[in-house]
């Protein structure tokens, strides 16, 4: 089921070794930036069009009504209703626990405030098609709203009808959302960047989506802030050393590859017995499953088991892969989890798979695919906000501070930089 690649004895770096996605799309490029193009000229005809020819739905709107969010949430069983209040909470906890008070450096005259200023607008793209994910809405939205932010604005593909998934309305109006629109796609992107007569322009676009949502974002980034991460297609990794139920892997590799093809799903371990039960794990798990042959595909095309020395160079191959979710299956995963540098969430022991994290557990699930680890993190409420510096010197500060000035300036060749402390040190 899961392709091997076996890195026993190998003393090169994984990197080198290992097979890896096409982490950026390139080959899809060109025709996100043919939707960038037609949004931007077009504005709302072109969401209609692009909408009824790559979604199959004509829209009759493209703003969801908010009475519509209201009927959805009052329309749901008391047990979803109740799952989406929870998890509502617990993001909202978590993040406002991230929230940076002002500050202030006072260094002989020279004083420093330093001001956390939330972005009026932010847009919020949610999955949809393949599956409703009411989820990503709260782990977007509510940190958002934590955050400060003035408007929050919702994009999600329409479904089969033209409307959004209930449950997914539901979220919308649990989480405080101002407007949602049932566009998807690179055309949301673009119309969040850019605006249209109907998607007011953002300052900020966040939340996961296929490979044109990503190389949408990538492409419109300098018109709109794009926080580092590249958050495409899902990815996982679980290290196993046999101490959990090879079920418990198998389930978890399964939860990740039935987001949909494009993702990843690898199993690391350091025994051969343990490569085994868990592929014959998959076989039984996928024989159940409601999207069992999909699924299987997925894995075949993006499912590996890496067979390693042991636990050092599987560390060494986790921080090569950088994954979105990391599982550590191990008896001392504890002491293991500090030993990692590059991933964008980490799961402990057998009772942690990483469902509690795409739902319940506080963290946004909004994290960083395509080995975009190494440099970024999951989503947080400093992807809406942006500090404000106000900087204020006394003649005391700037005698003491300005022969620097002069002397870094002049080396620069500004001079008119130098002048502007010389002229105030002559009135001083």
């Amino acid at each position: 089921m899961l392709t091997r690649v076996d890195l026993r004895g190998e003393d090169g770096a994984p990197e080198t070794l290992l097979p890896r996605p096409g982490y950026f799309y390139d080959h899809v490029a060109d025709t996100v930036r043919e939707v960038i193009a037609e949004v931007r000229q077009r504005g709302d005809a072109a969401l209609y069009d692009l909408t009824e020819r790559l979604d199959g739905v004509r829209l009759e709107s493209l703003v969801v009504p908010p009475d519509a969010r209201v009927r959805a949430l009052s329309s749901l069983p008391s047990d979803l209703r109740d799952a989406l209040m929870v998890a509502e909470a617990a993001v909202r906890r978590h993040h406002e626990e991230d929230l940076r008070a002002s500050r202030e450096t006072l260094d002989r005259g020279l004083r420093i405030r330093t001001l956390p200023r939330p972005m009026v607008r932010a847009g919020c793209y949610v999955p949809g098609g393949r599956a409703a994910y009411p989820s990503t809405v709260l782990m977007t939205a509510v940190v958002a709203r934590v955050a400060g932010v003035d408007e929050v604005v919702v994009c999600v593909p329409p479904g089969e009808g033209g409307g959004v998934a209930e449950v997914t309305l539901a979220a919308t109006e649990v989480a405080g959302v101002d407007v949602v629109h049932p566009v998807g796609g690179a055309q949301a992107i673009a119309a969040m960047a850019y605006g249209t007569e109907s998607v007011r322009k953002v300052d900020v676009i966040v939340g996961p989506g296929n490979m044109y949502v990503a190389q949408a974002k990538q492409q419109v980034a300098g018109a709109v802030g794009v926080p580092s991460a590249f958050t495409g297609p899902s990815e996982v990794v679980v290290v196993a050393d046999g101490t959990s139920p090879a079920e418990f892997t198998a389930t978890d590799l399964v939860a990740q590859a039935e987001h949909g093809p494009d993702g990843m799903s690898w199993l690391v371990t350091w025994s051969e017995t343990v490569a085994d039960a868990v592929d014959a794990a998959l076989d039984r798990v996928l024989e159940d499953a409601p999207r069992g042959a999909e699924i299987a595909g997925t894995l075949a095309s993006s499912g590996h088991c890496v067979l390693v020395d042991d636990e050092q160079q599987a560390l060494a191959v986790v921080d090569a892969i950088a994954p979105e979710h990391l599982q550590l299956m191990v008896a001392d995963a504890e002491i293991l989890a500090e030993r990692v540098c590059n991933a964008g969430a980490v799961f402990l022991g057998p009772w942690t798979p990483t469902s509690i994290g795409d739902y319940v557990a506080g963290p946004s699930h909004v994290l960083p695919t395509a080995g975009t680890a190494r440099f970024a993190g999951a989503l947080t409420v400093a992807d809406f906000t942006k500090d404000v510096n106000l900087i204020t010197a006394d003649q005391d500060a700037l005698r003491r501070l300005g022969p620097h000035v002069e002397a870094l300036a002049v080396a620069e060749g500004l001079e008119a930089h130098a002048e502007s402390i010389r002229v105030r040190r002559q009135h001083g």
